[in-house]
């Protein structure tokens, strides 16, 4: 976990946020942001498995939230008991809170950039997860209106993309207890973000 823990990328500040673009590429699972053509941070990414694909194409962001949640999966919880669970299979008088998506950046209907558990092969419903200690850095670089560029591959692959440091992967670690997916306290477990 420590070693998971530690890891970040360096991002530079936008002088004019109107310009940023992003670029997502789903093979290299790595996404590129730029001011103009002034690169601000290059990061791995997780992507979308083949049979639940990240939507390919261009879009905008149009939706930012710290603190969003899934609206579909998530906990279902009764005094002290928690199970993890769908909404429509929820428990009958249970209460219910969805999976936490930290730094959520909207790109289209139900799809987003956000904080969570990354591996090294697709593992996604859709969604392109950042390393914990990255979303809040890409969340301050992007604003409502940010182009997002997604597709199989892109130039850059073969440039800053190629030989990337990856997180380890998140496969085997241990998630974090049930009880603390349902507290707000998740959505600001990173490091402080620093800028070059």
């Amino acid at each position: 976990m420590r070693a998971y823990n530690s890891f970040d990328v360096p991002a530079t500040l936008p002088t004019n946020p109107s310009n940023v673009r992003v670029k997502v590429s789903t093979n290299n699972q790595m996404l590129y942001v730029y001011e103009g053509s002034k690169i601000l941070m290059v990061t791995p990414v997780s992507v979308g498995t083949s049979s639940t694909p990240t939507p390919k194409g261009n879009f905008r962001i149009f939706k930012k939230d710290h603190y969003h949640r899934a609206n579909s999966h998530g906990f279902a919880y009764s005094g002290s008991r928690i199970k993890k669970t769908y909404l429509n299979q929820k428990p009958s008088g249970w209460s219910f809170k969805g999976t936490p998506m930290p730094y959520w950046c909207e790109f289209k209907s139900n799809y987003g950039i956000h904080a969570g558990w990354m591996k090294h092969r697709p593992c996604t419903h859709g969604c392109i997860r950042m390393h914990v200690n990255v979303a809040p850095k890409f969340f301050r670089l992007v604003k409502n209106g940010t182009p997002v560029s997604i597709a199989y591959s892109q130039p850059e692959d073969s440039t800053i993309g190629r030989n990337v440091k990856r997180p380890i992967d998140a496969g085997p670690l241990p998630d974090y207890p049930a009880s603390d997916m349902l507290k707000n306290g998740i959505f600001t477990m990173h490091k402080t973000p620093t800028y070059h």
